[in-house]
């Protein structure tokens, strides 16, 4: 996920050192700041069981370190360099929040214009958010929304489509009230400055940043690495065994993670930072409007864990695209990423003129944290910490916890239950506004569970109505689904954990034609019928050897013959469970009776006259 920064670890292998930098200039019989620093990383990357790692770093705008540590993919002897390309995550926002920057320069933005300003047909759940909201709420994670990420991580939905389907999502808190990170709205910042700017926003990306900073080598979509050969590759933790996983495709969140880059490319990017904006001397975005992403717009609270790892930070708060916290008595600007199997760190020391940048191929790793704590206690001349010991107390803290409710729910478990139906009575297709459509279906004596493009498995019964998915992509763990009946003893729902719940979709309507009436006996059905109560019109045509039937306001539907007089409705979107059936008389029609699922009422047509 792309997430602020995680303390799960992921498991690597062996370690190589590949790539010389130039030294930091150092007084006569001074102490190097890196002293010790390969080793350090070296034996971290082995305890941490990263893979692969490449650093560089800047002070007083010159590179001091740029190298590659370890292999590109586990048990290989693929060197790392400076030019080895990492997905970079959510170190993607700020260049995010630098294009709002720039369009605000150009006067085509504003921070605090309405989003609606650049997306008329942005939603929110509630209307007041969606009059109120504006750029920089988009930009500071304090629009109120909880993450929905399955929408996108999951799914093909496109940007548009996402941006359409956050109107479900049901808010966590109220506008600017506390901070709560959202990749969503950072899409949505995105689709703003491609909306001003009259161009997508990957372009924006290239014309704007990219080519002018000299990044040739990076990238917004995994589809520009194809053909490349020096890529990392991504890897994860499933069950303390270190597993390759793919690059996934997430260009539907862009804006939010989806940029391609290395250390040599990217310390180009730190570089701009670091100078306000300027590069190779012009400026490319005035220091005032850069400023205002790495000014503090929202409050994030120092609790006792970040307290316990890290007790030179008091402090810290969210600009647009950046955490902004004291260390060490220092301004220090930095954001993590993290997608599947990479994780990444950027950060900047304004007041010391130092800035890096940090990638590796292990999901969800402190790697780069302990990386950067190291690398800018040396710089600083400041006492060494273990970071990585420090890290540590902290991840088995956490897992012991993992553990402990782990036990827990299995200590519930209800032992010797069976589910209440048949296992065949839950298949169906399950949606929810949000998320759309999950599949149950039941296969060779089993049932089976899809969501999207990335969830797939298998439903082993836990207990009651309660099932675990087994999902077959492994480094997705496993869900529990459990059913809910309605008073009829059918299936209603089901509710994912951790996702919520889903609606079961009634089922489509028997298409098959099991009479085939003559035109002549079709004929005698057709014409224009209507109800006192509602007051309703309909029309029922016989075209092209089909009878059809027309309402106000609604499709064209389809009529196909179970008997003369009885007739399944067919068309976009029917469920089963809808008839058309005729009265006769003398050959003719009597009255025409519309039959819709229980509990709703059947209606009475007449001919009209």
């Amino acid at each position: 996920m792309l997430t602020r920064r995680t303390l799960r670890t992921t498991y690597a292998l062996s370690l190589l050192a590949v790539t010389a930098a130039p030294a930091l200039a150092q007084k006569a019989g001074a102490k190097s700041p890196f002293a010790g620093f390969d080793q350090y990383v070296a034996r971290a990357m082995q305890d941490w069981k990263v893979p692969a790692l490449a650093i560089a770093i800047v002070k007083d705008d010159s590179i001091v370190l740029m190298k590659g540590y370890g292999t590109r993919t586990m048990g290989t002897t693929q060197p790392v360099d400076e030019h080895t390309l990492f997905a970079i995550g959510s170190s993607s926002k700020a260049f995010t929040s630098t294009l709002v920057a720039m369009m605000v320069d150009e006067g085509k933005m504003r921070w605090d214009a309405p989003a609606t300003t650049y997306l008329p047909d942005l939603q929110m759940y509630d209307p007041y958010v969606s009059r109120e909201l504006t750029v920089r709420d988009l930009l500071t994670h304090r629009s109120g929304l909880s993450r929905g990420d399955f929408m996108w991580y999951a799914t093909d939905y496109n940007r548009d489509e996402i941006l359409r389907r956050v109107r479900f999502l049901k808010p966590t808190w109220s506008m600017r009230a506390r901070f709560g990170y959202q990749n969503i709205m950072y899409l949505a910042a995105g689709q703003a400055v491609s909306h001003a700017a009259g161009k997508p926003w990957g372009q924006m990306v290239r014309e704007r940043i990219f080519q002018p900073l000299g990044m040739m080598e990076s990238s917004t979509s995994i589809g520009d690495l194809a053909g490349k050969t020096n890529l990392a590759t991504p890897h994860t933790d499933v069950n303390d065994t270190l597993r390759i996983v793919p690059w996934h495709n997430i260009d539907n969140i862009g804006p939010a993670g989806s940029i391609n880059s290395n250390v040599f490319d990217m310390i180009k990017w730190v570089r701009f930072q670091l100078a306000q904006g300027k590069a190779a001397g012009k400026s490319l975005v005035s220091p005032s409007a850069l400023g205002e992403t790495h000014t503090a717009q929202m409050v994030i609270p120092v609790g006792a864990d970040a307290k316990a790892v890290n007790p030179f930070t008091h402090l810290e708060s969210y600009g647009m695209g950046w955490f902004l916290q004291d260390y060490r008595g220092r301004e220090l600007d930095q954001h993590g990423g993290n997608i599947d199997g990479m994780s990444a760190m950027v950060a900047i020391m304004p007041e010391e003129k130092i800035g890096l940048v940090i990638l590796t191929n292990a999901n969800g790793s402190p790697m780069p944290s302990i990386a950067m704590f190291r690398a800018l206690d040396g710089l600083l001349n400041a006492p060494a910490r273990d970071w990585s010991a420090e890290y540590r107390k902290q991840f088995d803290k956490l897992r012991a916890q993992a553990k402990e409710a782990e036990q827990k729910r299995l200590a519930q478990r209800a032992m010797g239950t069976k589910p209440s139906l048949p296992l065949d009575r839950y298949a169906g297709v399950y949606s929810d506004s949000l998320y759309g459509d999950a599949n149950i279906r039941y296969e060779n004596g089993a049932l089976k569970m899809s969501y999207g493009s990335m969830f797939a498995g298998e439903l082993e019964h836990w207990h009651y109505d309660t099932f675990r998915a087994v999902w077959k992509n492994v480094a997705l763990g496993k869900s529990f689904v459990t059913f809910a009946l309605d008073a009829e003893g059918k299936v209603r729902s089901l509710d994912v954990d951790g996702l919520g719940t889903f609606g079961r979709k009634p089922e489509a309507a028997d298409t098959t034609r099991k009479i085939v009436l003559a035109a002549e006996e079709a004929g005698r059905l057709t014409g224009t019928f209507a109800s006192e109560t509602p007051a309703l019109s309909i029309e029922v045509r016989y075209e092209g050897g089909a009878l059809t039937l027309a309402v106000p306001g609604q499709p064209v539907y389809t009529l196909l013959a179970d008997t003369p007089t009885r007739f399944r409705m067919t068309g976009t979107g029917v469920p089963a469970g809808f008839f058309v059936e005729y009265e006769m008389a003398n050959g003719a029609v009597k009255s025409v009776k519309l039959i819709q699922p229980s509990p709703r009422p059947s209606l009475v047509f007449l001919p009209k006259r």
